[in-house]
């Protein structure tokens, strides 16, 4: 597997400093990748059905909204990697993940075929930031009106799925029922 150095200040924008923060500096970030998979899905198929289309607390989203959120932005950030890898200047606009949850229908979805399709995203994601050589990985865009390099939205990305994966250990694991 590819190893990715950690993204230098000026790569990202600020905001996203705290999800690549989550991870430590030692190149194996799409090794992480898959263990974090994993634990997530085992985190949330240990949760009682209940739980996983109800909230923790008014205005919050559910575990499977979450599920669904950290696939979007996986997509949506590895969408911004290859574009920016493959040499587009052109500017990538920012998304509301606010507007992305209500039509995604997450809570009408069996558990099962968000699971299946995370493992789908997760692998495709994979083998995307796997086929970049370092050039491109380094190659820096603009998405959202702030620099972003390849490597940096990899980063972002297992950063995210981190941040998320302490929310719902948070909110959920060791909460009774």
């Amino acid at each position: 597997m590819t190893l990715v150095a950690k993204p230098q200040e000026g790569e990202y924008s600020p905001y996203t400093t705290s999800y690549i923060s989550l991870l430590p500096d030692d190149g194996l970030v799409l090794t992480q990748m898959q263990t974090n998979l994993q634990a997530v899905i085992d985190e949330v198929k240990n949760l009682p059905a209940a739980w996983l289309k109800t909230p923790f607390a008014d205005g919050e989203w559910t575990v499977q909204e979450i599920i669904v959120h950290i696939m979007d932005t996986e997509r949506i950030f590895a969408h911004r990697a290859l574009w920016i890898a493959r040499g587009d200047a052109t500017e990538l606009p920012g998304f509301d993940q606010d507007k992305y949850v209500p039509f995604a229908n997450a809570n009408s979805r069996p558990l099962e075929s968000i699971l299946a399709e995370y493992e789908t995203i997760r692998a495709a994601t994979l083998s995307l930031f796997n086929s970049f050589d370092d050039a491109a990985l380094t190659r820096i865009g603009v998405s959202n009106k702030n620099p972003l390099s390849v490597r940096a939205a990899l980063y972002i990305i297992a950063g995210h799925e981190l941040y998320h994966l302490k929310s719902i250990r948070d909110n959920y694991v060791g909460r009774s029922a």
